[in-house]
């Protein structure tokens, strides 16, 4: 019962983000085209790098453990402290890097010196974004799902109302500006769930290092550094090769295909990161660990495969909703990304095991290897079958991801 309470409360938050997301998308679509959709994936990507960098990449660590000390306050503060000295420190970092190079950063994300700005901007709200992504860590972490569902509310809300104002009165460049700020400003919303809890003190902002705490953060930090420079790297890789290759519009129907995918694929993926990340920390036996699984395949899977099926017979209607009559030759996409993102949800179930378990080896080896052969896969269906083996390609990657789960995750449980 409470992975499906879970999953309502998820739902409604990530039905929410879903309108948001669909609305800043359909902002991008009227203020940039297709053309534009590329640039936009770029910038995205260099913002995840840098964000996972600066927060040290712990905040999976910190819903982790979070959960696991529950009976543990002293334990809990320990690890928060230690945390947040670590994040802010990184994103003071970053920051400096961010100022310093940013007329470089801009010419290898985005291709031209002149939004060396934005990265200026993104620097400046570096720390409150960081701030921002622990605190709903440790909301997560404490099973505080309600106020976790409103902050990302709130949060999803105002990001909407933040693009469509900025893109409003700046164009292009507003609506980049928001991209890559709107995160630091939903850091008061958070902060605001967080100091109506009897657990939240200023004194968790000081920093007392401990070096057990960060031991077992560093578990996380290097699974964590992994995706961060693999999924974004990996997905840089494609978007610049199919531009080479078939041109920038072609690169940005991939990138509104794959905007999609991640939009409407929220309401899965927010129930596995709130409920089964927590959930699975605190388990210790094998037989409870495999229950709990297989409770996730019975309920998620399907919602997963529905969503999808719903989604490809509306696919003419969601393009001219979310997008634009620009966007048409986008349709052919949607078989194979479909397939692939219910082929995603199913592996992930059980990547979420690998992360609850520390199993840092095989994280990172899967990581890794994946990302290349996703690669390797695109550019050779792309060669055979055009934009739409890009899409094939990803299908073939996820299938093969799950199988190599299943023998090397799943048998060792």
């Amino acid at each position: 019962m409470k992975l499906i309470k879970t999953s309502l409360l998820s739902g409604v938050a990530s039905l929410i983000k879903i309108f948001t997301l669909l609305g800043i998308n359909k902002v991008l679509a009227i203020y940039t085209g297709p053309s534009g959709y590329a640039l936009v994936g770029q910038l995205q990507n260099a913002v995840q790098i840098f964000s996972t960098f600066a927060s040290g990449a712990i905040s999976t660590g910190v819903t982790k453990y979070t959960a696991e000390y529950g009976g543990a306050s002293d334990r809990q503060e320990k690890l928060w402290r230690t945390a947040f000295g670590i994040a802010i420190s990184g994103s003071v970092v970053s920051a400096i890097v961010l100022i310093v190079f940013s007329a470089q950063l801009s010419e290898f994300f985005l291709g031209d010196r002149k939004y060396s700005s934005l990265f200026i901007i993104f620097a400046i709200g570096l720390c409150p974004m960081v701030v921002n992504t622990l605190l709903l860590a440790i909301l997560n972490g404490k099973k505080e799902i309600k106020g976790y569902v409103l902050a990302n509310i709130v949060g999803s809300l105002f990001s909407l109302l933040f693009t469509v104002v900025l893109a409003y009165f700046f164009d292009f460049y507003g609506a980049l500006v928001a991209l890559v700020s709107y995160q630091s400003v939903a850091c008061l919303f958070t902060l605001a769930v967080c100091l109506k809890t009897n657990w939240f003190r200023v004194g968790l902002f000081l920093f007392k290092f401990d070096r057990q705490a960060a031991k077992e953060l560093a578990k996380y930090t290097f699974m964590a550094l992994c995706s961060a420079v693999c999924v974004p790297l990996s997905a840089l890789f494609i978007r610049t090769y199919l531009t080479d290759g078939m041109g920038v519009e072609a690169a940005g129907y991939w990138e509104a295909m794959n905007r999609l995918s991640s939009a409407y694929m929220m309401v899965v993926t927010m129930t596995l990161s709130v409920y089964y990340l927590p959930k699975l920390s605190e388990l210790a036996s094998s037989g409870e660990i495999k229950q709990e699984v297989l409770s996730g395949y019975k309920i998620i899977l399907p919602i997963a495969a529905l969503l999808s099926l719903v989604v490809f017979v509306l696919r003419d209607f969601i393009i001219w909703l979310l997008f634009s009559s620009d966007f048409s030759p986008m349709r052919p996409l949607f078989v194979w990304q479909l397939v692939g993102d219910t082929l995603k949800i199913g592996s992930w179930i059980l990547s979420y095991l690998m992360v609850s378990r520390a199993m840092i080896k095989e994280f990172i080896i899967s990581e890794v290897l994946f990302s290349i052969t996703l690669c390797v896969l695109v550019v050779v269906f792309s060669n055979l079958y055009g934009l739409i083996g890009a899409t094939i390609g990803y299908s073939v990657n996820y299938f093969a991801y799950w199988v190599f789960l299943y023998f090397f995750v799943w048998r060792k449980v």
